[in-house]
């Protein structure tokens, strides 16, 4: 699996995420909810091959980063691993990173040192925790 990062308006994500963000059934997966970028993204994108197998945008804010608008195909734990790795050698450790996960996903969030700390029908807002490592396993 290769995880390539994007800035949020390269002409390259357009071209790669354009029929996935636009299919009905990716949409209704993230419950019909838009995909979005800005300048202030920066988009991680999983591939199998030449296959696009997961995508987390994070944006930037004054706050700290946030994942949110995300795609799995098939729900697949090692895909979002492998995004959050990345995401993770990526991030400053003093950046706050926050996530709005679909349930589904959250037992993979947690496995990452996520943390939930608001709770919806459809999503948990989590929270990165690094301290959650211990002698490189999460707790």
């Amino acid at each position: 699996m290769e995880i390539r990062r994007l800035d949020g308006t390269d002409r390259k994500l357009y071209e790669l995420v354009a029929p996935l963000v636009m299919d009905p059934l990716i949409l209704k997966q993230n419950n019909n909810y838009p995909f979005k970028t800005s300048s202030r993204h920066i988009w991680y994108i999983a591939f199998e091959g030449d296959d696009i197998i997961g995508f987390m945008p994070v944006k930037s804010s004054s706050s700290g980063l946030c994942i949110d608008n995300y795609y799995i195909k098939d729900d697949r734990e090692d895909t979002i691993s492998a995004i959050l790795y990345r995401i993770e050698e990526d991030t400053a450790p003093a950046s706050l990173l926050t996530a709005l996960v679909h349930k589904r996903h959250v037992a993979a969030f947690t496995k990452n040192c996520f943390r939930t700390w608001i709770e919806w029908k459809n999503y948990e807002k989590m929270d990165y925790n690094p301290l959650l490592k211990k002698n490189g396993k999460t707790t």
